[in-house]
């Protein structure tokens, strides 16, 4: 045994864990309190198991999806989680999530910190079927989160049905057979004042 190698990841993994103390806006489905980075990251993951039959299966790795639905988050244990419609968040984003990827990832040992790093980059560049799958489970996620709660995160931020609709595009190019059900549930959370049109 490396006892080297296992120390970096040790450390990794226990650095990690502070992913769980970076709290997002949306609310969980019982609204006794905000969901964390952590928890959104592991729904994703498995949304993307559940959900994967609605997907081009000859075209999306199943395996890989869950990996980058696993890491994609993993860099705000340093640059936070910025709201998906804070344009002023959005600025410096860039930046700070660079620098932040460069820090955790390398605390691991060199092949996995790049193997990470690249399963990162590829979900935030949403040019591969894997990405746009695992990037279309993370928008669906807290869409159904808002829709359950009755559109407290949409409320908080002033958000429109056109900006959902532009936010959510992914998920009808890589998972078009569950499109017509979402576009019903956003017109749903319009007529019942969730939503602004």
């Amino acid at each position: 045994m490396d006892k080297d190698r296992f120390h970096k990841q040790l450390d990794f993994l226990v650095e990690i864990d502070k992913l769980k103390t970076v709290l997002r806006q949306s609310l969980i489905i019982d609204k006794s309190k905000r969901e964390n980075s952590a928890e959104h990251s592991w729904h994703i993951a498995l949304m993307g198991t559940i959900l994967y039959e609605y997907c081009d299966k000859d075209k999306v790795n199943l395996a890989r999806a869950v990996k980058m639905a696993l890491v994609h988050d993993i860099i705000e244990v340093y640059a936070g989680d910025t709201f998906a419609f804070d344009l002023e968040g959005y600025k410096d984003k860039q930046e700070r999530e660079q620098e932040a990827a460069d820090k955790i990832f390398g605390m691991l040992p060199e092949d996995q910190g790049i193997e990470l790093r690249k399963l990162w980059e590829e979900f935030e560049a949403m040019e591969t079927y894997d990405a746009r799958f695992a990037a279309a489970m993370d928008r669906l996620q807290p869409f159904i989160l808002n829709y359950h709660t009755e559109g407290h995160t949409w409320k908080l931020g002033n958000v429109n049905s056109k900006m959902v609709y532009k936010r959510i595009g992914v998920l009808k190019e890589a998972c078009p057979d569950l499109w017509d059900s979402i576009n019903e549930m956003i017109k749903d959370s319009i007529e019942k004042g969730y939503l602004k049109e």
